[in-house]
Order: structure tokens, then sequence, then C-alpha cells
């Protein structure tokens, strides 16, 4: 008996597993990897944030018409509304530091012995920009 799942979950759970095992990965990643995978995961046009930013816009326009017809309820397509809205700024806000998981993705050099600078504190307060 064939799977009656429409083929559009099961891309939905096949994508949501190969994240999954990205996050494993990343766990485990050197330096420079780590920058690689998120720079290209965080990519503001064509990563998966991107993506999945155009996704909840796309499903918040997609509610819109569902809950003026009363088959949604209003509060869905609000929620995916305010969602959207909240990804954009997420991506603008990483989007600053494209430049910075580029340069970080660069391989480092194994012959050179120089201790890398130690962090700095403040380095570690949330800045956001608005």
């Amino acid at each position: 008996m064939p799977d009656p799942t429409p083929y559009p979950v099961l891309l939905a759970d096949n994508i949501a597993r190969h994240l999954g095992l990205l996050a494993q990965h990343l766990s485990q990643a050197p330096p420079d990897q780590t920058a690689q995978i998120l720079g290209r995961a965080l990519d503001v046009n064509d990563g998966i944030l991107g993506q999945v930013a155009t996704l909840v816009e796309t499903g918040s326009r997609a509610t819109r018409s569902h809950a003026e017809q009363g088959i949604f309820p209003p509060e869905v397509w609000l929620a995916l509304g305010r969602a959207a809205n909240d990804l954009n700024t997420m991506c603008a806000d990483l989007d600053d530091h494209a430049e910075d998981f580029q340069r970080l993705a660069q391989p480092t050099r194994a012959n050179t012995t120089a201790r890398p600078p130690a962090p700095v504190a403040s380095a570690f307060v949330a800045r956001r920009h608005r």
C-alpha cells in the first residue's frame, strides 16, 4: 500500500532530519568548518535561514487567504506574519557578520604556533543593531 503522505510533507520531514545531522556536525566541527557551515547556513539569500524566512513569509501569505475564507483561525496567520518579521530582522542582524564568517572559514596554517588572542569579556556582551 503506497504512503498517502503528500510529497511536500515528506520533503519537510527530510529537510528537518538533515538539519539535525548538520547540527551534529556543527557541534564537533573545528573553527574553520564551523564558520563555513554557519556562513552558508545563515546566508540571507541562499542559505537555510534565508530560505526558512522565505518559507514562513510564504506561509503567512497562504494562511492569510485561508483565514479570510474562515478555514484557518486568524491567529495562525498573524503568528506567521510576526514570525516572518522576526526572521527577517534576524537575517538582517546576521547578514552584518557575513564577512566575518568568510574570513573565519579560511583554513588556519598548521605551522603557526602563535597562541590565539585571549577572549575579551566585553566581546561576549550582546549587541543589537536597531
